[in-house]
């Protein structure tokens, strides 16, 4: 299996990951985030079948920004929220899948060539790496809402 192919495996995996987690969560907010995590995973999948043959550009996302407006919904609906372990564990694995798929886009950016193919994994790292950023700010989220939501650096979502 050549890079490519194990990178399209790697996001149609996410992707799926991501529906699952879609259906195990009852809270309409994580539902939207985690259907945002999976779009972005088929993205990711059609932008790597492209680059194979043809240089291709990849195009940012807003997942960050529509992250922050849902959890600001979230935090303004009062709704009270009950999250057990099992969950917290759930997405503990997402992240570690997403960092691992960012050190594999990293690697494999110093290996290619082709200086487009290279660039685009370079994007897919920092795609990856946002993703990341999500699930730690769901795992703290679902950790502590309360103080999560009335911190008054509510911003977690910014880019750093």
């Amino acid at each position: 299996m050549d890079i490519f192919e194990y990178a399209m495996q790697m996001e149609k995996d996410g992707e799926q990951y991501y529906r699952t987690l879609v259906e195990q969560t009852e809270n309409k907010g994580l539902r939207t985030i985690f259907t945002e995590l999976a779009n972005d995973e088929v993205k990711h999948y059609k932008v790597i079948e492209k680059m194979r043959n043809e240089a291709s550009e990849m195009v940012d996302t807003n997942i960050l920004a529509d992250a922050q407006n849902i959890f600001q919904e979230m935090k303004e609906s009062g709704q009270s929220f009950d999250f057990d372990v099992k969950q917290i564990d759930i997405y503990r694995q997402a992240q570690q899948v997403e960092q691992k798929s960012r050190d594999f886009y990293l690697d494999k950016a110093d290996e290619i060539k082709e200086p487009y193919q290279r660039e685009l994994f370079l994007k897919l790292a920092e795609e990856e790496k946002k993703h990341y950023f999500i699930l730690e700010n769901i795992i703290a989220f679902v950790s502590r809402p309360e103080t999560w939501l009335e911190n008054a650096e509510f911003y977690h979502l910014e880019e750093y």
